[in-house]
């Protein structure tokens, strides 16, 4: 066996060899739905002051990022974004909402609107920060 560095075209190949795998044991209707969201906020002069992102899939939505601008935190504005992701779930009828944080963003947020720590890494970006695991389901 040889051990070599992969190409593009070498990694496509894996990730399709994956997903045919993966579609052996998942129902088929779990692949025919996914979406990719995202939803902002704007203030009075229409400036971006918060979005987030997140994909839907496999009866579950993934949030990606939540960002709110340093000048609109504590405003609700973080909730408000937040919602409209659950809003989405719901009535895509997800079971659940699965997302991550670091120590330096928010888990205490994640908490307050019901998530569950369901796992955390140490030392993680670096020695002395942890990164926390969330979900919530529906």
């Amino acid at each position: 066996m040889k051990i070599q560095t992969g190409t593009k075209e070498d990694r496509t190949f894996i990730r399709e060899q994956l997903i045919a795998y993966n579609r052996q044991h998942v129902p088929k209707a779990l692949y025919e739905q996914s979406e990719e969201l995202c939803f902002t906020a704007s203030n009075e002069k229409g400036e971006c002051i918060g979005g987030i992102t997140a994909s839907y899939g496999w009866q579950h939505i993934h949030v990606q990022f939540l960002w709110v601008s340093d000048t609109a935190r504590q405003a609700g504005v973080g909730t408000r974004l937040l919602q409209a992701i659950e809003g989405y779930a719901k009535e895509a009828r997800c079971t659940k909402i699965l997302l991550d944080t670091f120590d330096f963003q928010a888990p205490d947020f994640y908490r307050k609107h019901g998530y569950e720590e369901y796992g955390r890494l140490t030392d993680h970006p670096s020695i002395g920060q942890s990164q926390y695991f969330f979900v919530k389901r529906l």
